[in-house]
């Protein structure tokens, strides 16, 4: 039987620590020889990290990567590897390096480049002109670079069907949304079965400032069935024994590799024979069983948040966040995904309450600090209030109360986070939604102040199933039952509640999602069942905000469609979506 042992090094690298990336690779390939891999597959840009933006603008960053891989390339003296890296070649190119005995063989560069999204690819990379496969142990590969693989026609079309290959590459660095790993494997399930070849695709984990990386790599056979699947949201090494004969078998009952291959003269298509490695005559050790099982979409979300929330952290050289407790589920939910990404000692909590805090608000920060077994500090602020108003009544003299003072305590605390922040070297973690963002609710210099936002693309309806699903994966109540049946309040003035401001979460909801993540207009939402005037009252709150969200911190995009580079706005507009 023929058969090829392939690895899938689905590795958490970091930006620009070129050294770094580079140390983990040769470690993964050590790994890699020592269950005796034949090939060894890495992600797509892993010598850089991905993805590297402008840093790609400096020759100085793109020559050490290209030193890099010339390091790695002399520790695969026994094992082939691809690696995705930046060649430079008159021009830069999103690359894969085939490396082979120590040695450089050839390079594929990326066919299709997204520039949509998150991606600018257009803005640093040349096209890739060239296609090859290459043969490993008898068995014809095809080679190609995240995008390609989406696309049903050619790179991929023409290595398999015209040049035979029976193993697809697939390098990837997929950034992650909700619901968009099971829309990624049956995209990559169709194009094995399309092509009646096996699929080897490798993703990038771990978080790189607003995106989320879920590894989740995987090899799918040649009728479109799974062999094995990499774990979520951590660095995994996914061996699989192919049999490479069963794709062989499979297409003499098929004529279409036939008729692609009579049509020779209309394909430019290199092929590549690599030499035999050197490998020793012990028996292959034995690879140990998984569960390829994915993530049910709470877990996945949650894994998302944790792991997006600790590189951003860890990378940027942090060990301890603050949050303001006040009391209310979004701070509870963004607590608990804090611990669960640096355990207890990296949290601290702080209450800032004012005279309209409610005294169940702070007993519920309270036992929620207590809970999750974080530092709990307890700050009051009605006395800096009172300072401010007193300090600014000559100039607001006979003048009512309005959202003016609302503000100033919401910048108080702001201040004394920050005060936290730069003393003790803390990173202060804020705890707006994607709803509160959305519309505008937050408050500038105040709840909005901060270096990172965990929950800033995660609607308020889903921080409800999120804090529950914690809960119910700990078994017991570690945020606190009241906090989920209290009405949402910012606690700004008597009795307040968000309703008082905003429609019912359950309504407001779904028309952001409709107008900021789909684009409808008016009409299309009201055939959803909303009232018009809502919808042009949102929409409107929606558009006079974008300053607001501009002025944001970074924040983790787990949605299609997340606020910042996803949506991108311009701040002075007169045109409205009517």
């Amino acid at each position: 039987m023929r058969t090829l042992r392939i690895g899938l090094c689905q590795i958490n690298t970091t930006v620009g620590d070129i050294e770094g990336n580079t140390k983990k690779i040769l470690d993964y390939i050590a790994k890699g020889k020592k269950i005796r891999a034949d090939l060894l597959v890495f992600p797509e840009m892993a010598v850089t990290g991905y993805p590297p933006e402008d840093l790609l603008l400096m020759t100085k960053f793109i020559e050490a990567n290209l030193k890099a891989v010339k390091t790695i390339a002399k520790a695969t003296s026994s094992v082939t590897a691809v690696i995705g890296f930046v060649n430079k070649d008159g021009d830069i190119f999103n690359s894969a390096a085939l490396l082979h005995n120590g040695k450089m063989i050839d390079i594929y560069s990326k066919t299709y480049l997204p520039n949509y999204g998150v991606f600018d690819e257009d803005r640093y990379f040349q096209v890739g002109k060239e296609n090859f496969i290459f043969t490993l142990k008898s068995t014809p590969i095809g080679l190609s670079i995240c995008e390609d693989l989406w696309y049903p026609g050619d790179p991929i079309r023409t290595q398999a069907l015209y040049g035979g290959a029976e193993l697809i590459v697939n390098i990837s660095s997929s950034p992650y949304h909700a619901g968009k790993s099971t829309f990624r494997d049956k995209m990559i399930s169709t194009r094995a079965s399309d092509n009646m070849a096996m699929v080897a695709y490798c993703n990038l984990v771990g978080g790189q400032d607003e995106l989320i990386f879920d590894g989740g790599s995987l090899i799918i056979d040649q009728k479109g069935e799974l062999i094995i699947r990499g774990k979520q949201f951590e660095e995994d090494l996914v061996l699989a024994d192919l049999d490479m004969e069963a794709v062989f078998r499979m297409r003499l009952h098929d004529p279409r590799i036939r008729k692609e291959r009579s049509s020779e003269e209309e394909k430019n298509l290199k092929k590549i024979e690599l030499p035999d490695q050197i490998h020793s005559v012990r028996k292959k050790p034995a690879l140990p069983r998984r569960d390829s099982k994915p993530l049910d979409p709470l877990a996945e979300i949650y894994s998302a948040l944790v792991l997006g929330t600790g590189d951003y952290i860890r990378k940027n050289g942090f060990q301890r966040v603050l949050i303001g407790l006040s009391g209310g589920i979004d701070s509870a939910l963004t607590a608990a995904v804090a611990v669960d990404a640096l355990g207890q000692q990296g949290v601290v909590g702080v209450a800032m309450p004012s005279q309209y805090s409610s005294k169940e608000s702070l007993d519920d920060a309270k036992l929620l600090a207590k809970n999750l077994g974080i530092r709990f500090l307890t700050i009051p602020i009605t006395e800096i209030f009172q300072a401010y108003l007193k300090t600014l009544s000559p100039s607001f003299k006979r003048m009512k109360p309005n959202v003016t003072e609302e503000n100033i305590q919401a910048r108080i605390r702001g201040n004394i986070l920050m005060a936290l922040s730069n003393k003790f070297g803390w990173l202060v973690l804020t705890t707006g939604n994607k709803s509160e963002m959305s519309v505008g609710y937050c408050t500038l210099y105040g709840d909005m102040a901060g270096g990172y936002a965990v929950l800033k693309d995660v609607p308020k309806t889903l921080v409800y199933e999120l804090t529950k699903f914690r809960n119910k994966k700990e078994g017991k109540a570690v945020i606190p039952k009241n906090v989920f049946v209290k009405p949402p309040s910012a606690e700004l003035r008597p009795n307040q509640k968000d309703e008082d401001s905003l429609p019912p979460y359950p309504v407001l909801d779904p028309i952001l999602k409709a107008y900021v993540e789909e684009d409808k207009g008016v009409e299309d939402i009201v055939k959803m069942g909303f009232k018009e005037s809502m919808i042009k009252e949102v929409i409107q709150m929606v558009d006079r905000n974008e300053y607001k969200r501009r002025q944001s911190p970074p924040g983790l995009k787990i949605t299609h469609r997340a606020l910042g580079k996803d949506r991108r706005l311009p701040v002075t507009n007169k045109y409205r979506n009517k």
